[in-house]
């Protein structure tokens, strides 16, 4: 019966850390949105395409996360 707690015990916390891993992930992404912007602003482009702004915050999260595995 032990072995069948440890299991779950396992599974649960892994499930609770997926989740906080998928919730970080979105609130960095929003504000790394908002750096990106308010930095292409501060440099002069203000005409910059929203699909730029996205692609760069997503590649800047995405390593950011891969970092972080890597390092673990």
């Amino acid at each position: 019966m032990s072995d069948i707690l440890d299991v779950l015990r396992g599974l649960v916390g892994n499930v609770v850390a997926f989740i906080v891993m998928v919730v970080l992930a979105i609130v960095t992404f929003f504000i790394t949105v908002f750096v990106v912007d308010q930095g292409a602003a501060l440099a002069g482009y203000t005409d910059l395409s929203g699909d730029f702004v996205v692609l760069s915050a997503t590649i800047l999260v995405a390593s950011t996360i891969l970092a972080g595995i890597m390092n673990t």
